[in-house]
């Protein structure tokens, strides 16, 4: 063991060299790392991928059987913390771990207009796998390491969800191994429909995904995109809600993507797109190409030129904010958009996720905790400005990211998430179309040297979640009391459904599966004492 004094000058140096850290070793593994997986995928489409799985699957059960003749520590998969996108790092030491070597496209049904996969499955892969051929899922998340198991458990939201809702509700079907280690699919109207609407947000708290199936979308190999900058918090806060069809069901223009990027109380961009062919009089912008400017600076770059449109290629589109992970790498690389750095080392960006918080020991989890923020918060759209002005105070971070999602009325008994208040929903639908409020980096104060507490900052806004009927996504972490979390979300249907299906006493309970492994509320005090 280090002593204390070691510790604190070795957390330190880690986190006034993070820079170092970073682009010495993060840079390299994360390239190396993506390498040998492009390898292994080539690999696997020389084996049947049905057979391997079928055979998989049977050793994933046997696993489940095995443990329940003399159960020791709750099931959890055997994937690494530092593999995982999650803020958090999960116990995992103290649980049963079970792994799921999951990774391939099983099935294309074009004439469903779905494809079928395995939980490991990556949007990296699916984009390569589809777009070729001439389609989408209707909703891609922009980060390529990003598992469609974990989407389906935790949620995701993209651009084009004010039209196709949240990630979850692209899924068809769910085929699970259960705490008995038996294997069910569940589906919006087989006799498993209760469990297929409480497995969203359920954060593999009630079993093993093993497949899953999603809708795709035809597409086109351009987005037409059309860069709008608005002056005026109103007057950008309306445009978002006229063309995301807040307002009404059907509104005169309705894009096929949108999204806004705040760059200051007062100033932002917002961006529409439309699949589109390729047209000559239009150029055309090959975002993600290494040497070019991350996206949200040639976004923030339409302030002063007015409104341009231009043609981006679909992949390079659908993974515009990959290389710079929206715009959190200038946090840690502050250099990492000059030309000459983006020219002779951009291919090596993004650092990967998994390498970042391989560094992170729960040292330096501990002490960058109260540096950063990292949240994305589902709320009513028609609270735009009130969500602005709030994180304005609380956090002093920009840019914000906004994209509008409709926000589906199931009914009673329809899963976590808590139907959406009567205000909120667009006349003559079954949905209120809400917003992802994006906030990443390195809040004002902290970088101003001011004092910051980012327990009471994030609890007053998940107060004002709450009261507005919004919810937090919970991949990253989350400052409520258990009781608060029930407020949040809606549970009823959850805990019948541990109950039912055999997760109580095999699975972890959700708030212990989300909740941060580190006392919040102990560095809230701290924190509170300290400033």
């Amino acid at each position: 063991m280090l002593p204390d004094f070691v510790k604190g000058r070795l957390i330190k140096w880690l986190e006034d060299h993070r820079e170092l850290v970073v682009c010495a070793f993060c840079l390299p593994a994360s390239f190396i790392f993506a390498l040998v997986l492009r390898i292994r995928n080539a690999v696997r489409r020389f084996i049947n991928s049905s057979q391997r799985h079928d055979g998989a699957v049977k050793e994933i059960q046997s696993r489940v059987q095995q443990w329940n003749k003399q159960p020791r520590g709750l099931l959890c998969t055997s994937r690494p913390n530092w593999l995982s996108l999650s803020t958090t790092f999960f116990q995992k030491h103290l649980h049963h771990r079970v792994p799921i070597p999951l990774y391939d496209i099983l099935e294309l049904n074009e004439e469903a207009m779905t494809v079928r996969v395995e939980p490991m499955c990556t949007i990296g892969d699916i984009t390569e796998y589809l777009i070729p051929k001439g389609y989408s899922l209707a909703v891609t998340i922009e980060l390529v390491d990003a598992t469609l198991g974990g989407l389906a458990f935790g949620t995701g939201m993209s651009t084009h969800s004010h039209k196709a809702g949240l990630y979850h509700e692209t899924i068809t079907s769910y085929e699970v191994v259960l705490g008995d280690g038996s294997l069910i699919t569940a589906t919006a109207d087989n006799e498993h429909s209760d469990l297929y609407k409480a497995l969203p947000w359920s954060h593999g708290s009630l079993a093993f995904l093993v497949a899953l199936t999603l809708k795709i979308v035809k597409v086109k190999p351009y987005i037409k995109i059309k860069y709008m900058p608005v002056r005026g918090q109103k007057n950008y806060c309306d445009t978002l809600r006229d063309y995301s069809g807040a307002n009404e069901a059907k509104p005169m223009y309705y894009p096929d993507y949108i999204e806004g990027t705040i760059f200051s109380k007062d100033e932002a961009v917002i961006m529409t797109g439309d699949y589109s062919d390729y047209d000559p009089l239009i150029p055309v912008n090959h975002c993600s190409k290494w040497y070019k400017p991350w996206f949200y600076k040639h976004v923030e770059s339409f302030l002063k030129k007015g409104e341009i449109e231009e043609l981006i290629p679909l992949r390079d589109y659908l993974l515009r904010h990959n290389r710079p992970i929206f715009w959190v790498v200038e946090d840690m690389v502050s250099f990492g958009n000059h030309p000459l750095f983006r020219i002779l080392f951009g291919w090596l960006l993004p650092p990967k996720p998994a390498f970042l918080k391989f560094t992170t020991t729960p040292g330096v989890r501990a002490y960058t905790f109260t540096k950063q923020v990292f949240q994305d918060i589902v709320l009513p759209i028609h609270e735009l400005e009130k969500q602005i002005d709030l994180s304005t105070e609380l956090f002093d971070k920009f840019p914000l990211l906004v994209y509008p999602c409709k926000v589906f009325d199931h009914g009673p008994s329809s899963g976590q998430l808590r139907r959406p208040p009567s205000i909120y929903m667009v006349p003559g639908t079954n949905y209120a179309m809400y917003n992802d409020l994006g906030v990443y980096g390195v809040p004002g104060k902290v970088k101003d040297k001011e004092p910051y507490n980012p327990v009471e900052a994030m609890r007053k806004m998940e107060k004002f979640t709450r009261d507005v009927g919004g919810f937090s996504f919970l991949y990253a972490d989350i400052f409520m009391t258990r009781g608060e979390f029930e407020v949040m979300f809606d549970l009823s249907l959850y805990e019948y459904v541990r109950k039912k299906y055999k997760a109580e006493g095999a699975f972890p309970d959700l708030y212990d599966k989300v909740k941060p492994e580190i006392d919040v509320f102990a560095i809230g005090e701290k924190n509170a004492i300290s400033s």
